[in-house]
């Protein structure tokens, strides 16, 4: 049987207009990780398999990656992704129906990343020009308070002097972030993310929820705005901090990191 006919598909709350809580999870076995030489983007995955305490099963949002990864492989960025433990990280919100989910769900190569994620510690900062937040209910839990990808996130923002982008609960990954002088990241900037408006705040689901992303971004600083309409391609550009409200806008947060790599280096 084939390796793949072994994934099963999982449906998600949160980033989706109908909220179902009979989703089944995915996850992958791990083996060890081959290392990349090359400068490109650095995807951060959960690996959270629940909704904090409850039954519920969390996932990372598959479209959020794959979108994402696609605009970054296509402009020549070498890509590795990190989670909080490193290796397998279930996935969800699959779409079978669109071509490109499609597509990187039996590319074997693709699939073998997220199965073997790299573990804080395994990441050398220095090789990344982009750090991408991926969403999903998942991301709300490990990454957010996980102080070695924080310090990750900064080097390639600071150091390198790089992207931080995030889509859709991939902003939970943001609220923590702090400069060298010990401001928000986001302090006195525009930023984005899946909006309170659209969560179901008497769902269990939220009611695990750590934190609100929206509310704690306001409290610290941030300038947060959203699309009350939802799924419209709605993103913010605030020099290099480039965040999506959801998946629609994963394709466009994709693009504009890449523009803006590239005008930085011009």
């Amino acid at each position: 049987m084939k390796y793949f006919l072994l994934l099963f598909l999982i449906v998600g709350l949160g980033c989706k207009r109908n909220l179902d809580t009979s989703e089944k999870e995915t996850s992958l076995t791990s083996t060890p990780k081959k290392e990349t030489n090359s400068e490109g983007i650095l995807f951060v995955v959960s690996n959270q398999h629940t909704y904090g305490s409850s039954e519920i099963n969390a996932a990372n949002h598959f479209a959020e990656i794959v979108f994402a990864y696609d605009v970054f492989q296509k402009a020549g960025f070498a890509i590795d992704f990190v989670s909080p433990q490193g290796g397998a990280v279930p996935i969800g919100y699959l779409n079978t129906s669109n071509p490109l989910e499609k597509q990187y769900l039996y590319d074997f190569d693709f699939m073998d990343l997220l199965k073997n994620t790299q573990t804080p510690g395994e990441v050398n900062p220095s090789r990344y020009q982009a750090i991408y937040y991926g969403g999903g209910g998942a991301a709300m839990y490990g990454v957010p308070e996980n102080e070695a990808i924080q310090k990750i996130a900064m080097t390639i923002y600071e150091k390198n002097g790089g992207v931080v982008s995030a889509i859709c609960h991939g902003t939970a990954g943001l609220v923590n972030l702090k400069t060298k002088d010990g401001k928000f990241l986001y302090e006195g900037k525009k930023v984005n993310g899946f909006p309170d408006l659209f969560e179901n705040m008497e769902a269990t689901y939220y009611q695990e929820f750590p934190f609100s992303i929206e509310q704690t971004i306001q409290d610290r600083g941030g300038n947060f705005s959203y699309s009350e309409e939802g799924w419209d391609n709605y993103f913010v550009l605030d020099g290099r901090l480039i965040t999506g409200q959801d998946p629609t806008a994963a394709t466009s947060v994709a693009e504009n990191v890449v523009k803006t790599l590239k005008n930085r280096v011009q």
